[in-house]
């Protein structure tokens, strides 16, 4: 199978089945109609220095989705890494129309120190991020946010250190599908 890119068609599914397992983006926000909270699977560290995250968000008919909205009204958002255990909430806080996310989820919304934003108090990493830049792209919105703060909970570090082997973090696959981040190996970066 070939597919020229060129012709308009579609390639969303190309994509998200693809470029696997790629991070969740749990990003909060703060609006005028509330808090609101909602996963993102086109997510990713776009660089450690300055630390910045990015996400993009589909525009919906009416224009920006509530999170991309809030985020850049407020300039602020939080990515909040979602855990094995957290999978159920998070799946809830996909959920489309007026809802509290917080609320339908069983999930506590905890104020950002640094940003005018929520985080998971149930989440063992938590980013508070200033919006730096926004791109219109398309069908979608790149949002790109400056780490400000960083909230790490003792259970997931060692020696005073973030430890990837104690972080039970999910990838977004495509469709309905997930995949958890435990079958790990190493390999030596050669020289």
């Amino acid at each position: 199978m070939e597919i020229d890119a060129r012709d308009g068609r579609s390639l969303y599914r190309t994509l998200a089945g693809a470029v696997v397992p790629r991070p969740i983006g749990w990003i909060a926000t703060r609006g005028p109609d509330g808090d609101n909270l909602a996963p993102y699977s086109f997510f990713n560290v776009a660089t450690p220095k300055p630390p910045t995250l990015a996400f993009s968000a589909g525009d919906t008919r009416e224009g920006l989705k509530d999170t991309a909205r809030n985020a850049v009204e407020t300039g602020a958002f939080t990515h909040n890494v979602v855990m094995a255990d957290l999978a159920a909430a998070m799946n809830e806080t996909a959920a489309t129309g007026a809802i509290d996310e917080f609320d339908r989820a069983k999930l506590t919304a905890v104020d950002a120190r640094t940003v005018e934003a929520p985080r998971v108090g149930e989440s063992p990493v938590s980013f508070e991020c200033a919006v730096v830049e926004t791109v219109d792209f398309g069908a979608s919105t790149l949002v790109l946010g400056q780490v400000q703060y960083v909230h790490i909970a003792d259970q997931v570090t060692t020696d005073g250190k973030l430890d990837t082997d104690k972080l039970d973090a999910l990838g977004r696959m495509t469709g309905n599908g997930y995949a958890y981040t435990r079958d790990r190996f190493e390999l030596e970066r050669p020289e």
